[in-house]
């Protein structure tokens, strides 16, 4: 069970006296240079992305509980879950709509986004002072521009306008800066994804063994997925367009395949996915520590032991299914029992991503033998297999191995859909969705019954098509509150627990606001 911890400061805008560089874009157009030390500049260059990679994958903002506040439990589809007493603030905060200028989650996720920011600023610094020309270095430059992007992508997608840190911070007051409009954010998210491209692999075996490294097709998928935020359709189109010509990437063909976390990493990284967060842990670890590659991502969400058995004590229970999803998705569609564990019922076996158990019932008050949800997220079930060769079983309920896919070909596939709907091809927007729901009734083909086919009627059709799939197909997974705010459906789904139009951006936190002496403004309407 996770315990809710309280941070006694957070920090202004990124941590103080840290290297920053202006924006990638220098590194186009810089002139070859001779370096004889290569050798040596690309390992302090490569130790400093690989801080990102830790950082991406310990940090809650982007790996626990609050990255799942913002992302999942704002929906319609998810809550806040585990017990009623557990983190029962987030109920208020992030399930209802009543939004906190300074509590842990909120101040954890700036502050983190932040901290990824400046060490991407530091390691392009460090790239910049050292000339750096080397093929490898260069990959860690694309590294970094991406994580930069990245980090910036969540913020103004979270807070609208934000700081642009994007200069040398000499002493920490260099770090007080008033908000950049988001069109100067999305101009620098789209300076840092062109060198993004330009420096990245195609496939990560350009690394060496070192699988889940960023590659061209993921910076192309982020890319896609801001200017679909844009609504800049012929960027979606060009850009999805260019991960799929890569041939590097395909629909994997079963669909619980895709969360399959099994010994010796079967299932991770698999031709589905583009972006994983890695995570692993050793024989008889029983241990979530950085030298094991654990994260707390799998763990945080998987099913909560309450007055169950010991066999069931896997993790805190957050991000759960909520009764809304449960009723509006069609229970002849295979990926349902895939994505969702149903309390006192079998878990459907191999066929539907379980292992051939039968959770405990339904209980509310976590007595009599019975656990606190009526669902769970089964996209992060923990394999048995893995907890007996982990030590994680009958102890205390941990599954630090679980990667977060974060990217996958599925969704180029859906926005180049939409964005093709949207720009009056209706045959290439049907075709697209055709691909995701084949594969989501098992390849049945066009003649099947189940998940049918939806030809093209008309644009506005296709559009309810196209929303409805991306519910089901990435449900849990943290794009539907920010599809719904993108498509202007918040508050028609979301009002009656809470939202309001104020409530598509998050209030900045308030110890930065006043850390900053008043140059940093609060965002408006709130």
């Amino acid at each position: 069970m996770k315990k809710y911890m309280k941070k006694g400061w957070v920090a202004l805008l990124v941590l103080p006296i840290m290297m920053i560089m202006a924006g990638c874009t220098k590194f186009l157009d810089r002139k070859p240079l001779t370096a004889t030390l290569d050798d040596l500049h690309q390992g302090t260059l490569e130790s400093q992305v690989y801080g990102m990679y830790f950082t991406l994958r310990t940090s809650a903002g982007f790996s626990t509980l609050p990255w799942l506040d913002f992302h999942s439990i704002r929906d319609d589809d998810a809550e806040k879950g585990s017990s009623l007493t557990d983190g029962a603030e987030v109920v208020s905060e992030f399930d209802h709509f009543n939004y906190s200028k300074d509590d842990w989650a909120p101040n954890t996720y700036w502050n983190d986004h932040y901290t990824m920011i400046n060490q991407a600023n530091k390691a392009l610094y460090t790239a910049k002072s050292q000339n750096v020309t080397d093929d490898a270095s260069l990959r860690n430059v694309g590294e970094a521009c991406f994580f930069r992007a990245y980090a910036y992508f969540e913020l103004v997608k979270t807070y609208g306008d934000v700081p642009l840190i994007n200069y040398l911070v000499s002493k920490p007051s260099d770090a007080i800066r008033p908000k950049s409009p988001a069109s100067a954010i999305y101009a620098f998210i789209d300076s840092n994804l062109t060198v993004a491209v330009k420096y990245l692999p195609l496939t990560s075996a350009a690394y060496g063994n070192y699988p889940g490294r960023l590659t061209r097709g993921a910076a192309n998928t982020l890319w896609a997925q801001t200017y679909l935020f844009r609504q800049n359709w012929a960027k979606v189109i060009s850009t999805c367009n260019e991960v799929i010509s890569s041939g590097v990437y395909s629909l994997t063909s079963k669909f619980t395949d895709i969360w399959k976390d099994g010994l010796n990493g079967a299932g991770k990284n698999g031709p589905e996915s583009i972006w994983e967060m890695q995570a692993n842990d050793g024989q008889n670890a029983q241990s979530n520590s950085a030298a094991d590659n654990g994260t707390f991502w799998g763990t945080c969400q998987n099913v909560r032991q309450g007055g169950a058995g010991l066999e069931w004590n896997l993790g805190w229970g957050w991000n759960t299914p909520t009764q809304n999803l449960i009723d509006a998705w069609d229970s002849t569609d295979p990926r349902k029992p895939a994505t969702i564990l149903y309390s006192g019922q079998y878990d459907g076996g191999p066929d539907q991503g379980g292992y051939g158990a039968t959770l405990p019932p339904y209980d509310a008050l976590e007595a009599n033998g019975g656990i606190a949800r009526k669902y769970w997220n089964k996209k992060v079930y923990s394999d048995p297999a893995m907890r007996q060769f982990t030590g994680f079983i009958n102890n205390n309920g941990q599954a630090p191995w679980i990667n977060h896919r974060i990217l996958r070909y599925a969704d180029v596939i859906l926005m180049l859909a939409e964005a093709a709907n949207e720009s009056g091809d209706g045959a290439t927007a049907a075709a697209n969705l055709e691909k995701i729901r084949n594969r989501a009734s098992g390849n049945l083909g066009p003649a099947r019954t189940i998940v049918p086919v939806v030809p093209f009627v008309s644009q506005a059709q296709m559009r309810t098509a196209i929303k409805n799939e991306r519910r089901f197909e990435f449900a849990m997974e943290g794009y539907r509150f920010y599809d719904l705010v993108r498509w202007n459906d918040a508050l028609s789904t979301l009002g009656p627990l809470g939202y309001t139009n104020r409530c598509r951006f998050y209030p900045i936190p308030q110890k930065a606001i006043d850390l900053s002496g008043g140059v940093l403004k609060q965002n408006p309407e709130w």
